[in-house]
């Protein structure tokens, strides 16, 4: 596997699979792979779980790691071409790149929505610079369309707790204070489109999400309707794709509370973290024993060390 950006990149799924299997079962079996090798992480975006459980499957596979906070510990970068460099930023990224990608064997990119253009957005311009520049590999750690780490992550979390072979998996958008992007919402969908699951999505109408990502996905928009006989509830908020960047609704009846939960299998609840408690999910749902949010979250570590693993043996 030359990048990780997105499942496209993944070789063969099931086999990406017994890999983070076989890591969590025995996290420190390839601590031989990484050795004298170093892993960059590079933030334009604050992170808590993705910061660390990147670092950590890192250490287990014998990687040294570095981390830089793009605009706290170095230059301000600019990105765009063309540009009269006369303002706040003192390096291009045409430079800044090659040169980081001579320090390290892999780099990791965490690089958020801006929501200023949408086609800027999803053309993922400061990622594909990345790859186009650095000459080592590259793992995104959430780009502006896709999080494939944490796709990864509940991907294994549902294989790990399924009780039958085809559970009904409901992604639900969930109001929140703030614009957040399509990056996890998008990746989800891409990831359980390559299963057999049955995945419904619901969202108020003029949330749908980009149909690139969609495709012939059903979409629910009675959110108690798609609720019932649920296996699985992934709730998270994203700013309306159509009106881009925008909040159209801060409706608190979409907040996942009991009253929904039983109106499904008995289902296990999902978020990638951070939560906004009685905003996004009620305490009573969330402290629940169907709960798996800290399950989902410790997976990170297990699938960014499968990914990173898979990169290292391909080298």
């Amino acid at each position: 596997m030359k990048n990780f950006i997105s499942v496209k990149d993944i070789p063969n799924f099931k086999k990406a699979l017994e890999v983070a299997f076989d890591v969590k079962k025995s996290p420190h079996a390839y601590s031989h792979l990484g050795k004298n090798k170093t892993l960059v992480l590079i933030f334009f975006n604050s992170s808590l779980r993705t910061r660390l459980s990147t670092q950590k499957a890192a250490m287990n596979l014998g990687m040294n790691t570095m981390v830089l906070n793009v605009n706290e510990d170095g230059w301000q970068l600019e990105s765009e071409l063309g540009v009269v460099m006369d303002g706040d930023k003192p390096e291009h990224m045409r430079e800044a790149i090659p040169v980081i990608g001579s320090y390290c064997d892999i780099i990791g990119i965490r690089s958020f929505a801006k929501f200023q253009d949408k086609e800027d957005d999803y053309q993922e311009k400061i990622l594909n610079q990345f790859i186009e520049y650095a000459g080592v590999p590259i793992v995104s750690m959430e780009g502006a369309t896709r999080h494939p780490l944490q796709s990864f992550a509940d991907l294994l979390t549902i294989e790990e707790l399924k009780s039958k072979p085809k559970p009904k998996v409901v992604l639900t958008w969930a109001p929140h204070p703030r614009a957040l992007p399509q990056a996890v919402a998008n990746s989800f969908v891409e990831w359980m489109k390559e299963t057999d699951y049955e995945l419904v999505v619901t969202h108020p109408e003029g949330y749908e999400l980009a149909p690139e990502f969609m495709g012939d996905v059903k979409v629910e928009y009675d959110q108690k309707k798609a609720f019932e006989g649920a296996d699985f509830i992934y709730a998270k908020n994203w700013a309306s794709y159509i009106s881009y960047g925008q909040i159209l609704s801060k409706d608190f009846s979409w907040t996942v509370d009991a009253e929904k939960m039983a109106l499904t299998n008995n289902a296990k609840f999902m978020h990638c973290l951070p939560v906004r408690r009685n905003v996004v999910v009620s305490d009573e749902v969330i402290d629940s024993p169907n709960s798996v949010v800290v399950q989902q979250a410790h997976n990170r570590e297990v699938t960014a060390q499968a990914a990173l693993k898979m990169i290292l043996e391909s080298k």
